[in-house]
């Protein structure tokens, strides 16, 4: 999806702090963080939202999961708590249509969000 902002920082096209990848996720720093660690997590392949998951999708989603785990191990806040979300549609604060896990830490987390 040439026009998906997300699409071309997991293709290389576009610049990102990437702090991981592999062949089907790419994770990077948020580029307005809400938190000391803000880390966006993205599956390389173009998905829109959770809501356009299908049941083929599972392992992937299982392997955003793993990596999720993993940044927060190495970025120190796996033992103090994370916050992961994910935003569908406009009105929940989805504003890149590609999917996408926030993965939040390195202060104490409110509820609710928002």
């Amino acid at each position: 999806m040439e026009e998906c902002i997300f699409c071309r920082i997991a293709s290389g096209e576009m610049y990102a702090e990437v702090v991981y990848g592999d062949d089907r996720v790419v994770a990077f720093r948020d580029i307005n963080p809400q938190a000391p660690v803000h880390v966006l997590v993205i599956p390389r392949k173009h998905v829109r939202s959770v809501f356009d998951l299908s049941p083929q999708d599972g392992e992937l989603l299982s392997h955003i999961f793993q990596v999720i785990r993993k940044i927060s191990a190495d970025e120190g806040i796996a033992e103090k708590g994370v916050r992961v979300l994910t935003n569908v549609e406009r009105e929940a604060g989805q504003s890149v249509f590609h999917l996408h896990f926030h993965v939040l830490g390195g202060r104490r987390m409110l509820w609710p969000p928002g």
